[in-house]
């Protein structure tokens, strides 16, 4: 029997939801062809960024060499959880060849780097001896947003996720494919 147990205490679980996330776009930094897609891939989300497509922004500066835990070229894109699926759809099916590094922002960067990751393409070992293990402060990115962390309330209260989750539960009842939560 595992030892491990999620927890499912709503309050708990909504409290600690990430709010804030690195998506970090890798190019081999002596190809001129990937360094070349990897400022296009940047072009086009700041592009659509200011369509409105989603939030997203990229740091200004692009790192032609191995910056702290990456180990070739890279620029970082903050998302805000409210932009995530929009921003991992689009760069999942407009990567490309390169590969990206998508992790939270949390209080435990070498845990969010190593742990708490996921790659969209070939994954590249990092040196996670450059990052603290824990930080007193959430790494709070763009403020002035009040997005993410900065967020003045959440999107919904936990009676309104309450009385979603029960009305998802009656609607799926005539979906057979669709698996039953718990009773308990």
């Amino acid at each position: 029997m595992s030892d491990y147990h999620p927890p499912t205490d709503l309050e708990e679980v909504v409290n600690s939801e990430v709010r804030e996330w690195h998506f970090h776009i890798y190019f081999h930094q002596r190809n001129a062809d990937q360094h070349q897609a990897a400022l296009d891939l940047r072009d086009a989300v700041l592009r659509l960024r200011r369509d409105g497509a989603f939030v997203a922004v990229p740091l200004f500066r692009v790192n032609t060499d191995p910056i702290g835990p990456h180990p070739v070229g890279s620029y970082e894109i903050w998302v805000p959880s409210t932009s995530f699926a929009s921003v991992f759809s689009y760069l999942c099916m407009h990567r490309g060849s390169l590969s990206i590094l998508v992790h939270p922002l949390t209080r435990e960067a070498r845990k969010d780097h190593e742990l708490r990751n996921a790659w969209i393409g070939p994954p590249f070992a990092l040196d996670l001896s450059t990052l603290p293990v824990k930080t007193e402060e959430v790494p709070t990115q763009y403020p002035s947003l009040k997005l993410g962390y900065s967020a003045p309330e959440p999107e919904f209260t936990l009676d309104q996720r309450r009385r979603i989750g029960a009305n998802l539960e009656r609607i799926l009842k005539a979906e057979r494919e669709a698996a039953r939560a718990p009773m308990n």
